[in-house]
């Protein structure tokens, strides 16, 4: 089969099944290579007043990236934490190392800028993204649980990654 036409047919199947995805909480999250269209992404940066307690820094402890490797915050119950992915038509890859409150449920993945300008830039763009590597929904336990009794989105999100079948 002629390439275009059946990477076509991918990221077709996949956006038609990526709301069904339901992989256990211990196992990927999809299979690596998956197309996913019409992703909700937006911007965000350390200075804003949301995030100047955390300042520079992930919800993994590292330092927020943005050169060739990026930082990216999701829910991670749907994109669990260390999945990496890249946008169609940005060599940059993104990993996905922070959360945040206003992303749990809504399958947006926001972007590490490191200005408001950028951010600003950015705003809200529909992307197709191609997953590199799925990350782990047990090391997104790991970090979560800890954390649970002091934030409803993060008790939201270990719940959703402990319904998921085994």
């Amino acid at each position: 089969m002629n390439q275009p036409i059946l990477l076509c047919l991918l990221a077709l199947c996949a956006t038609a099944f990526a709301e069904e995805v339901k992989p256990s909480a211990t196992t990927p999250a999809g299979t690596p290579g998956q197309v996913i269209a019409g992703v909700r992404t937006t911007a965000y940066t350390h200075t804003e007043s949301d995030h100047i307690e955390y300042g520079p820094r992930s919800a993994v402890g590292s330092l927020l990236k943005h050169g060739q490797i990026r930082s990216a915050a999701a829910d991670w119950s749907i994109y669990p934490v260390g999945t990496v992915f890249q946008i169609q038509g940005d060599p940059s890859l993104y990993i996905v190392d922070d959360y945040g409150s206003a992303l749990v449920g809504t399958k947006t993945i926001d972007l590490y800028k490191p200005t408001h300008s950028a951010m600003n830039h950015w705003g809200t763009r529909r992307v197709t993204i191609q997953v590199i590597k799925w990350g782990s929904f047990a090391k997104s336990l790991a970090i979560l649980k800890p954390r649970a009794s002091k934030a409803s989105h993060v008790r939201k999100m270990v719940a959703s990654i402990e319904s998921r079948p085994a």
